[in-house]
């Protein structure tokens, strides 16, 4: 797994939902890459169009509200998405998205001091966010030690297929 990641972000608002992460019209799509083409669909269509692999989503408050679907990250990861970082996450997505792999950070105050476009490093294990442009360092919350192991394993599945062989 990747400790830092590097990419361009896109902002999104406060009370973000698993139903505009991932519409439920599309439920029956059972094809991993195909989930990721419809990402973020209930935001703007045209989100997963433009979105690079590794590139960054960046929420205010309360992103991943709504239901339990798992469906949400498995979107946000066949998108492309490096990380999440978000001012807070919705309890249930936030658990969801470490059992799949998906990288998540709180940094309070984030979604208000980046735009579109906006090229920041990541280091996960630190929890620190540079803003490449101004070189300014900003401060997440630390992943625990138990949802980082998860996140090298590459989620929860894989973790216990190794910790079986053992």
């Amino acid at each position: 797994m990747e400790t830092i990641i590097k990419g361009k972000v896109i902002v999104l608002d406060n009370n973000i939902d698993t139903d505009q992460i991932y519409p439920g019209r599309f439920l029956e799509i059972v094809n991993p890459q195909e989930i990721g083409t419809y990402c973020l669909y209930g935001v703007d269509e045209n989100i997963a169009k433009n979105f690079r692999k590794g590139d960054i989503v960046v929420a205010g408050t309360n992103f991943g509200c709504g239901s339990s679907r798992e469906h949400a990250p498995i979107a946000l990861l066949n998108m492309g998405a490096g990380l999440v970082l978000a001012d807070s996450f919705a309890r249930i997505f936030f658990r969801n998205s470490i059992n799949l792999g998906l990288p998540l950070l709180v940094c309070k105050g984030i979604s208000k001091v980046l735009a579109d476009g906006d090229e920041i490093e990541v280091d996960i294990v630190e929890g620190t966010v540079k803003i490449l442009k101004t070189g300014e360092i900003l401060q997440a919350d630390k992943i625990g030690e138990y949802a980082m192991s998860i996140l090298e394993a590459g989620g929860i599945k894989p973790l216990f297929r190794e910790r079986m062989k053992e």
